[in-house]
């Protein structure tokens, strides 16, 4: 065969692949466009007053109508009717008055950003991601956002998974990638090429929290967070996606308890701050590969997938302190946001 013959063939069997490849990618579209304008699965409510009083945000994950749309209940209801919005996010955060949203745009070639909103719906900032949507959080006050996104990978859980995180502030700056943050270590500074950090969970608007993880030696660290300073200091191991109590005493987070990459198991922890003891909450036996969130200082909340409904999620809740079993929080949710007056 000739040289010529054999890139008429590579060539031939380039276009069939691609050809295949958005084939593939149109009929995934249609099919999500079709679950989202079946009847929906839940009892929803006129969105007027989504916004209004002490609420649950999240994002709805019923099968049909309203799919994907950022929702809420009220926190004295959880499993009443939910009011939708018109806003489809895959990660979403709250303060009172705005939500920030982590989208992906589906198609054959999808994109991803970050858009802030007010609640009536007005947009206030939009930036690209570089990759999926992963974590999102507030800072106590709501004027700076941190966003987590997969550069590469799909899952904490995967080989080889490379993170970007970033901070944003409500008039504008930008505090830049956390990879170009000093990171110490014991005290000494380090440089790994393979770091990634995510899950910020903010202390105020100079000080949070963090998880950095080595990849070539699989460590992580529970790091503390400077913007002014742009610095990261390792204050314990093993903690990943941490998350402050409202009192500002404890973090929960996930802590590997079984397995390693694709079959890491992950259970839900609280770490004292100031004396640094660590309780397992071994009374949730699931794989929980979520950034917890706080209902209050005595419970925390966190999302699990179904198993019956591939896309569909439930959150629930624990209490902290490991004294009960996991409940049932909302049915169809995920990205739980506890938003009081």
């Amino acid at each position: 065969m000739t040289e010529r013959a054999k890139w008429i063939i590579v060539a031939l069997v380039s276009l069939v692949t691609l050809g295949t490849a958005a084939v593939i990618g149109v009929v995934a579209w249609q099919q999500y466009q079709a679950s989202r304008a079946a009847p929906s699965a839940v009892e929803t409510t006129s969105p007027d007053g989504w916004a209004s009083g002490e609420r649950i945000v999240f994002r709805n994950t019923a099968v049909g109508e309203g799919y994907g749309l950022v929702a809420s209940v009220p926190l004295a209801d959880p499993a009443g009717a939910r009011a939708l919005t018109d806003a489809a996010c895959d990660r979403v955060d709250a303060t009172e008055d705005d939500f920030v949203c982590l989208r992906t745009e589906r198609g054959i070639v999808p994109s991803y950003s970050a858009t802030l909103y007010t609640n009536d719906g007005e947009e206030l900032a939009q930036w690209p991601l570089s990759g999926i949507p992963s974590r999102a959080r507030f800072s106590p006050d709501g004027t700076l956002i941190a966003t987590t996104a997969f550069v590469t990978g799909h899952s904490y859980a995967a080989v080889g998974f490379s993170t970007e995180t970033t901070v944003h502030a409500l008039d504008g700056r930008d505090f830049g990638n956390m990879e170009d943050y000093t990171l110490l270590i014991d005290g000494v500074p380090v440089a790994p090429v393979d770091r990634n950090y995510w899950g910020i969970t903010f202390v105020d608007d100079t000080t949070f929290y963090a998880t950095a993880g080595l990849t070539t030696s699989g460590e992580t660290y529970l790091v503390k967070g400077d913007l002014a300073t742009r610095t990261l200091t390792a204050i314990a191991a093993d903690v990943e996606c941490p998350s402050l109590s409202p009192d500002g005493t404890r973090i929960a987070f996930k802590r590997v308890t079984a397995g390693s990459g694709p079959a890491v198991h992950w259970t839900p922890a609280i770490m004292d701050l100031a004396t640094g003891d660590v309780q397992v909450l071994d009374a949730e036996t699931r794989n929980v590969d979520d950034q917890i969130a706080w209902l209050d200082d005595q419970t925390i909340l966190y999302g699990l997938p179904r198993e019956d409904t591939a896309g569909d999620t439930d959150v629930w809740s624990l209490p902290a302190d490991g004294s009960g079993e996991p409940q049932l929080f909302i049915e169809h949710a995920w990205s739980p946001s506890v938003v009081r007056g």
